[in-house]
């Protein structure tokens, strides 16, 4: 299972198995692995939900929940861009996980609210955006050095379409995230 349904972008790209960009967000290295990604979901999750809601009801997008399933499968999928070209000629390159999708919501997050506290390592608490600016210098540091066995352009990738997607749906949205920035709350 876990070989037909990973993402291997030399398969994607050369036998045309599209189905694993979203297939891979559906299975995950270990239980572990598998806990922190819904644990996370789940944390920012609810916070997701009420900001679709509210932009519901002030007529910016339709249907609350379809939004929220469409941005999870669409970040799945958007967080693979980088990792499908920088291995398009491995076939030996393999990933699973939502981390990416994960990665979107977390930053969606900082999005509507860029002061929340979020808790680095569970224990310090820092403001989401600065958060937010660590983790894509983590990522893409950890990206170009290449030593371990995750995805960090999956990583990547899926925090910038988390901070980018509110914008597809509403352009003015920038306002928003720009009024809720400069409205530092300590």
């Amino acid at each position: 299972m876990m070989d037909k349904l990973s993402l291997k972008p030399w398969l994607v790209l050369q036998r045309n198995e599209y189905w694993r960009i979203l297939s891979h967000g559906l299975i995950h290295a270990d239980y572990i692995h598998l806990f922190v990604n819904m644990f996370v979901l789940y944390s920012f999750g609810s916070f997701l939900e009420m900001q679709f809601e509210a932009l519901e009801q002030s007529g910016i997008i339709k249907n609350a929940a379809f939004t929220y399933l469409f941005f999870y499968i669409s970040g799945i999928a958007a967080a693979t861009l980088l990792t499908i070209s920088k291995y398009r000629n491995d076939q030996w390159y393999s990933a699973v996980g939502a981390s990416g999708a994960v990665s979107a919501m977390v930053f969606i997050s900082i999005f509507f609210n860029p002061w929340q506290k979020l808790y680095f390592f569970g224990v310090l608490p820092i403001p989401g955006i600065i958060f937010g600016g660590l983790y894509l210098y983590y990522s893409h540091y950890m990206s170009r050095k290449n030593t371990d066995n995750i995805a960090h352009e999956a990583h990547f990738l899926g925090a910038v379409y988390g901070m980018v997607f509110p914008l597809f749906l509403e352009p003015k949205l920038i306002f928003y995230f720009i009024n809720q920035l400069t409205n530092v709350q300590f």
